[in-house]
């Protein structure tokens, strides 16, 4: 044990646990995008691998396995890509046809698996050859497209899933997934700073070898921070969300203000208003725009539709001010005040600090503490 092989054996064996643990409960719990984070784990796990056993003194790896295709890099972008259209969708099947998104990969494997299998001659004649050099550079080539490509398109995925979260739920701190914008912004980070140090490489001369030792351990940061978070993620049931789905709704939610704008949605105004004033469904925490829907009788789109047209607001912002205004009454009551004003906000509706804050912010221009001191 030392300073170079503790921190990663510790993430590479950890990345193998939350790996297991997230496949048996994606098999158990049925969830799609538990098995991918599971695979993403995996290849988090093979990343480091090398690096973990040889500041260990263990050399099987070159010794048995060289030349062994053990790397995903081809496979990771699309893999985290599938992980987040599975968890903000609960319906998402992953169809016999998005193979084809992992067939830069299948040849990445097949070619090497080839050479492998010749023996550790062919595997030594292999890398010293021309064609060698030029399938590295296709290689590499092939993995930045494959980010730029699927960390592109997961990124507006995932601006678009949140403006949805925002007309369908009164709380959206739990389903935000930031952890997930946040993972793909350090994977960036991490390649810039392994591309920045092989240049250093070539340019300096060859590093010692336990140079490389300072980007593996940013990789076991990854590690601990994906494994935690995306273990702990919240994993709602009825969350259903696609880029058709939404378009789909604004298209409807369009004709239907077209054709209502004679009577602004007078008649469904004042339910909405009763639901707020008189039953005070703002108090559930977990209320959505599907919930007041099916209680009011009517359908998504047209509920929204007439809380845009008659209030000016989405449907979160549309909630929340009824919960803020609900702790305004609720903090000046003498029964209150030997509580936090957490506690009262969760009284009001509210489901986490953060929401809770931000909408009080929003509302009255002022952070709850200061109003209380008013």
């Amino acid at each position: 044990m030392s300073l170079y092989t503790t921190p990663l054996q510790f993430g590479y064996f950890l990345a193998l646990l939350f790996a297991v643990l997230l496949w048996y409960r994606g098999w158990q719990e049925e969830r799609l995008s538990d098995k991918f984070l599971g695979f993403v784990m995996f290849f988090l796990a093979m990343e480091i691998q090398d690096y973990t056993f040889g500041f260990a003194g263990i050399n099987i790896l070159w010794e048995k396995f060289d030349g062994f295709p053990r790397y995903f890099h081809l496979a990771f972008a699309p893999t985290i890509y599938f992980y987040l259209k599975a968890q903000i969708n609960r319906d998402f099947r992953f169809k016999p046809i998005y193979f084809l998104h992992y067939v830069p990969y299948f040849i990445y494997f097949t070619i090497n698996f080839v050479v492998f299998w010749q023996g550790h001659d062919a595997v030594n004649s292999f890398r010293s050859s021309k064609l060698s050099d030029f399938l590295g550079w296709v290689e590499t080539l092939a993995i930045w497209t494959s980010y730029i490509f699927y960390f592109y398109q997961s990124l507006r995925i995932y601006r678009e899933y949140r403006s949805w979260t925002e007309t369908q739920f009164s709380d959206t701190e739990t389903i935000s997934f930031v952890w997930l914008r946040n993972f793909i912004y350090l994977i960036i980070a991490g390649e810039v700073f392994k591309f920045a140090w092989g240049l250093a490489d070539k340019l300096l001369g060859d590093l010692p070898f336990e140079q490389d030792w300072w980007w593996h351990l940013f990789t076991v940061l990854i590690i601990c921070y994906v494994g935690i978070k995306g273990y702990a993620q919240h994993q709602p049931l009825h969350l259903v969300y696609s880029s058709k789905n939404a378009m789909q709704e604004e298209i409807v939610k369009a004709a239907v203000i077209t054709e209502s704008k004679d009577n602004s949605f007078e008649e469904l105004k004042i339910k909405i208003e009763n639901s707020m004033l008189q039953e005070k469904l703002y108090l559930e925490p977990e209320l959505s725009l599907s919930d007041l829907a099916q209680k009011l009788k009517t359908n998504t789109s047209v509920l929204s539709a007439a809380i845009n047209s008659n209030f000016g607001k989405n449907f979160n912002d549309f909630v929340n001010e009824y919960r803020v205004e609900e702790f305004k009454k609720q903090i000046k009551l003498p029964q209150n005040q030997n509580y936090t004003l957490l506690a009262v906000a969760f009284d009001c509706g509210f489901n986490s600090k953060a929401t809770f804050n931000r909408a009080f912010k929003k509302f009255t221009g002022q952070s709850p503490s200061r109003f209380e001191g008013t």
